[in-house]
């Protein structure tokens, strides 16, 4: 969770729900600053949806991380490629 220390989130809460959502760091704090900026209703508006990991299949999770130029994803679990993916 974002702390005081840390002054490029501008909205934490917006922040940690994209978190529980799957998004990672850097797009969660992309989306969140985003809205402080311009408003949440105009936020998000031309982009499409992604799906969640959770929804992906193994392989594809594999081959969305060999694509991010992560090592020892072939060994992993899902759950612990969905983790290292939404660090990433």
């Amino acid at each position: 969770m974002p702390d005081k220390k840390n002054p490029s989130i501008k909205d934490p809460k917006l922040y940690e729900e994209l978190r529980d959502e799957g998004a990672s760091k850097q797009k969660a704090a992309r989306i969140s600053n985003a809205a402080a900026k311009k408003g949440r209703s105009k936020v998000g508006r031309s982009g499409g949806e992604a799906g969640s990991y959770e929804d992906w299949t193994v392989a594809e999770l594999k081959k969305r991380a060999k694509e991010l130029g992560q090592s020892g994803y072939s060994k992993k679990t899902k759950p612990q490629l969905i983790s290292s993916l939404r660090d990433s």
